[in-house]
């Protein structure tokens, strides 16, 4: 798993993910780059505002990751995608408890991400998508006080619960395609049940982890 950690443990590629709360099933009327934006805003707006996130507390971002950001990341789809052809050839309890850590793993992710949250701005650029599509990729930058401009894009599909994300583009780099790599050495190694086992074992790293280092 080091790649992935590598690639979501730097401040700016954290940064972006923070930003990866998509989809409220209230609002799927609206334009994927309108709602997209507007609930990054609101995440970001949070974050900025309540000290105990920006010093850490891991029950207040634990609680902001569940309530915000997962619920509208299809982490299902991210996790088949990622598991590629391996995905079928495991068994329905295999495919639950893959799905299940893969999510935890998603948790950790966005809680160390809005950890690291300063004055950072995302601006986003125009949608190139046919009108009435579903499946579409919204693009954005996040504005860090020093250095470039991090590019960040988002893959989204709408259902019937509304737009979900399904996949991001840090820096140049696919998350699922990023994972997909690492699911297929791990599985290459041990099958199914050895990144089962390598992922709920970083997830019991992460869980005794401070989501932020002290100052």
């Amino acid at each position: 798993m080091k790649p992935i950690i590598q690639l979501i443990a730097t401040a700016t590629a954290s940064v972006a993910f923070a930003t990866a709360a998509i989809a409220a099933p209230a609002a799927t009327a609206e334009a994927p780059d309108v709602f997209v934006k507007r609930i990054s805003t609101e995440i970001l707006d949070a974050v900025k505002a309540d000290k105990e996130i920006q010093a850490g507390n891991r029950n207040k971002i634990m609680g902001l990751v569940n309530t915000k950001i997962l619920p509208y990341v299809d982490s299902e789809k991210m996790t088949q995608q990622a598991a590629g052809r391996f995905w079928r050839q495991a068994t329905p309890e295999q495919q639950k408890r893959l799905s299940d850590e893969f999510r935890t793993l998603l948790v950790y992710t966005y809680a160390g991400a809005l950890s690291q949250v300063d004055n950072q701005t995302v601006e986003f650029k125009p949608l190139r998508a046919e009108p009435g599509a579903t499946d579409v990729e919204v693009r954005s930058q996040v504005n860090v006080s020093r250095g470039e401009p991090v590019t960040l894009n988002y893959r989204v599909a709408k259902g019937p619960q509304g737009w979900k994300i399904y996949d991001l583009n840090v820096m140049g780099a696919w998350l699922v395609e990023t994972y997909k790599g690492t699911f297929t050495s791990q599985i290459n190694k041990g099958g199914i049940d050895g990144l089962i086992k390598t992922l709920a074992e970083r997830n019991a790293q992460l869980a005794n982890k401070p989501l932020k280092a002290p100052k």
